[in-house]
C-alpha cells in the first residue's frame, strides 16, 4: 500500500476516540464508519479489551478511530487496567465521541464519564453521539438529544444509527472538523493497524460470546498460539493453520464453551472461521483449545501473558 500524494492543501488527518458505558454502540459505529468489520461487537458488556483502530479514508481527510473498552467502576485488576487504557487514550487523541444510547436514560455511569471528560479542561473537544436511534421513536430521539445536551458543554450533539446508516457520514464530518491539517498518516486502503493475530483472537472471542451466560464474557480470554501456511499446498489453493487457545477461569465455564459433545465449540469454530478466512483471504484450518487459567483477571502475571500488560 502507498500513501496518497494528491491530497489537497487543507487535508486533515488525526485520531478520534469513542468513549461510553459498556454496550453503547462504540464498536458498531467504528465498523459502520470504516465500512468493514474491524472491531468486535456483541450484546454482552465489556466486549472490547484492546484499543482497536479503524481508518476512514475520505477525499479531504483521514479519520483514525480508536475504540476503547467501556469506562466502568472496576471490580477486578483487569477492570482497573482497562480504565487506565481509556484514560491514556483520551490524552492522545484530537477529538472524543461520547456515545449515549437513545434507548436508555442518562444514568450514573454516563455522569461518571462526563465528570472524567471534564478533567480534560477543554483541551480535547468532545462530541456527544446519541446512538441506537433506530430503536426508538423520533420523539424519544429528541428527548435523548436534549438530555445529552444538558449533560455537559459538548462541541456538538449528533444522533446516529450505525445499524441503518442514519447520520454515519455526518458523524464522520463532524469529527473530521476537529482534526489538524496534516498529510495522511496511513497508506490508502489500510483499514486497521491491528495485528492479524489480535483480530483473529477477537473474531473467535466474539463467536464464543454469542448465546452464553452473563458471567462468561468477563472470564473469557482468547489468544492465537501460532499461525502458518500449510506445507505442500499450491499458490492457487493455499491453506493456513491457525491454532487458538480460549482461556476461562473455572471448569464450569469450560463446559459452557465446549458444549454437549463439543457442539458449542464446533459452532464457535464454524462462525469465527468465516471471518478469519475473509480477513486472511484464504482457506483456514482452525484448531481451538479451551484451557483453564484460574482467576486470571486478578493475577498480574496471567494478565501479562494473555496480552493485558498495559504498563
Amino acid at each position: 500500500m502507498e500513501f496518497r500524494t494528491d491530497y489537497p492543501e487543507d487535508y486533515r488527518a488525526g485520531f478520534a476516540c469513542f468513549v461510553g458505558r459498556p454496550n453503547t454502540g462504540k464498536s458498531t459505529l467504528t465498523n459502520a464508519l470504516v465500512g468493514e468489520k474491524v472491531a468486535i461487537t456483541s450484546a454482552k458488556p465489556q466486549t472490547t479489551r484492546h484499543t482497536i483502530r479503524g481508518i476512514v479514508h475520505k477525499e479531504d481527510h483521514q479519520l483514525i478511530l480508536v475504540d476503547t473498552p467501556g469506562l466502568h467502576k472496576p471490580r477486578t485488576l483487569l477492570g482497573s487496567r482497562l480504565n487506565d487504557l481509556v484514560a491514556s487514550t483520551l490524552s492522545e487523541v484530537d477529538v472524543i465521541g461520547f456515545c449515549l444510547p437513545a434507548d436508555e436514560p442518562i444514568g450514573p455511569g454516563d455522569r461518571y464519564i462526563a465528570s472524567q471528560l471534564e478533567l480534560l479542561d477543554g483541551r480535547t473537544p468532545v462530541v456527544a453521539l446519541v446512538t441506537k436511534t433506530d430503536r426508538v421513536s423520533q420523539d424519544k430521539v429528541a428527548e435523548a438529544l436534549l438530555a445529552a445536551g444538558a449533560l455537559a458543554d459538548f462541541a456538538d450533539v449528533v444522533p446516529v444509527s450505525a445499524v441503518d446508516g442514519f447520520q454515519v457520514d455526518t458523524v464522520d464530518s463532524v469529527l473530521a472538523e476537529h482534526l489538524p491539517v496534516s498529510p495522511p498518516l496511513y497508506p490508502e486502503g489500510e483499514l486497521s493497524d491491528e495485528p492479524e493475530e489480535k483480530m483473529i483472537a477477537e473474531l473467535v472471542r466474539e463467536a464464543a460470546l454469542e448465546g452464553v451466560r452473563d458471567e462468561l464474557p468477563h472470564s473469557l480470554a482468547v489468544q492465537v498460539e501460532e499461525m502458518y501456511p500449510r506445507e505442500g499446498r499450491s499458490e492457487d489453493n493455499p491453506l493456513w493453520n491457525v491454532h487458538v487457545n480460549l482461556f476461562v477461569e473455572r471448569s464450569s465455564q469450560k463446559a459452557i464453551i465446549i458444549g454437549r459433545g463439543g457442539s458449542r465449540l464446533k459452532e464457535i469454530g464454524s462462525e469465527s472461521r468465516r471471518g478469519i478466512e475473509a480477513l486472511l483471504g484464504t482457506k483456514v484450518y482452525l484448531d481451538l483449545h479451551v484451557k483453564i487459567a484460574k482467576d486470571w483477571q486478578r493475577d498480574p502475571k496471567q494478565l501479562g501473558r494473555l496480552g493485558f500488560d498495559f504498563s
